[in-house]
């Protein structure tokens, strides 16, 4: 079955909810193992990178609301967070990075820092705000 969202949506979802490869490389390790709760150190051991970063980056796309953050043994551990829509995006997200790995991996390099994008967000929120 082939996915219903286009390249188009799931470029521009790239672009705007996904900052680097490791939070896109953990959204999919969510995605594709859900329910599954994940800590922080199992996420880490498995993306590569510093237990710090990992948390960052899981924070990240919980305020996002893309994940869940669930209290498990006395710390925190994440899944996806399932919505009908966006999982459909998800799945098509998932089967673009697999076949077109590069392509992706260009895509989030070649987007300005998250600092300034997180600044325009500020600006668009105010602006729209005042509408």
């Amino acid at each position: 079955m082939e996915p219903e969202h286009g390249s188009d949506a799931v470029d521009q979802f790239l672009r705007s909810q996904i900052d680097t490869v490791p939070h896109l490389e953990a959204l999919l390790l969510l995605w594709n193992s859900r329910p599954k709760l994940w800590s922080v150190e199992e996420m880490a051991k498995v993306l590569f990178i510093a237990h710090e970063a990992t948390q960052e980056i899981l924070d990240d796309l919980a305020r996002q609301n893309l994940i869940v953050a669930a209290a498990c043994g006395g710390s925190e551990a994440y899944h996806y967070k399932p919505e009908l829509a966006r999982d459909q995006l998800i799945s098509s997200v998932d089967s673009t990075y697999r076949r077109e790995l590069i392509r992706v991996s260009r895509l989030i390099h070649s987007k300005p820092s998250a600092a300034i994008r997180e600044f325009a967000r500020a600006f668009r929120f105010k602006r729209e705000e005042e509408e």
